[in-house]
């Protein structure tokens, strides 16, 4: 048994395909092939069930993948051991972030990133909470941000910042003329809202009990992305919530848009970075933890 195979199952595991495992292993399809099945004979049982159309993990083998994960994971803390006072910020940092803070904290973060760490390569993603929970466990992502709560086993998280929500109407709709809004009693005819599989549209949903309303959903109008939403409301389609960092009324001609805080207690998320408790470059994180909170973002502390 080699880290070359423990390699190969965990890919092929990740990928459910022998081609594309064997691309990103950076071999050909039959070497995989072999090796997988040189260790499901040294193991005795099988690791994969296979199909013409599909590659499945075995309930054992889901096992003994995961414990392969952890084995991998350690031979890379191993090798930072053994370069022991080589640069932790010098080798890339995968960072992954959901949908509805990408891309208003990403613009911010990565030029201030390669100004602190100017020898460390950032590769981002952005993604489902799903996903990235995934790919942090599979150590295909080095650090995620989410909005909280977020457990996972062996997994650290560390709150960044909070952030409000708000609500952002055309400046000519008669809610305009409120000071604030109460969550408790919003009109709900002409409201957008993310999709389902958006951790935001439930968070708003838990924080706007008038939402949850079965026959109220169904007059629901959703989009794709909050930058969906946010022109949608432009055109006069009607009303949305969004998180602050994300209202950007002032991208619009003056007198278009407005937004209007909430009545308190004010609804708002928890942002954090989560990562292995296994990563071995606490000084990464550090430095992506300051930079963030550096940020020119309208949030509060933590």
């Amino acid at each position: 048994m080699t880290l070359t195979e423990l390699k190969y199952i965990v890919t092929l595991a990740q990928e459910q395909h022998f081609g594309r495992a064997a691309e990103r292993c950076f071999v050909s399809q039959p070497t995989l092939s072999v090796a997988v099945k040189k260790l499901e004979d040294e193991l005795g049982i099988a690791l994969f069930e296979r199909s013409k159309n599909a590659v499945r993990t075995t309930p054992m083998g889901d096992t003994i993948i995961q414990q392969a994960q952890r084995v991998l994971e350690e031979s890379e803390r191993i090798r930072e051991l053994a370069t022991a006072g080589k640069d932790q910020l010098r080798s890339p940092l995968r960072l992954g972030a959901i949908y509805t803070i990408g891309p208003y904290l990403f613009p911010h973060l990565i030029p201030q990133m390669k100004q602190k760490a100017p020898d460390m390569p950032l590769y981002i993603e952005e993604n489902y909470t799903s996903v990235l929970r995934r790919k942090l466990r599979n150590g295909e992502l080095d650090v995620i941000i989410v909005a909280l709560p977020f457990t996972e086993p062996d997994v650290l998280t560390l709150p960044l910042y909070d952030e409000p929500f708000v609500m952002l109407m055309p400046c000519s709709d008669e809610m305009a003329k409120q000071e604030t809004v109460d969550a408790n009693n919003i009109r709900c005819n002409d409201m957008l809202l993310l999709g389902e599989g958006h951790c935001f549209r439930d968070q708003v949903m838990q924080a706007c009990p008038s939402l949850r309303d079965s026959e109220t959903q169904q007059s629901i109008t959703e989009g794709s992305s909050l930058e969906t939403l946010r022109h949608m409301v432009a055109s006069g389609f009607g009303i949305t919530i969004l998180p602050l960092s994300a209202a950007g009324e002032g991208l619009y001609a003056p007198g278009l848009l407005c937004t209007r805080p909430f009545t308190s207690p004010q609804p708002m998320r928890t942002v954090a970075l989560a990562w292995r408790a296994s990563f071995p470059r606490p000084k990464a994180i550090d430095v992506l933890r300051d930079t963030i909170k550096q940020c020119n973002l309208r949030v509060l502390p933590a």
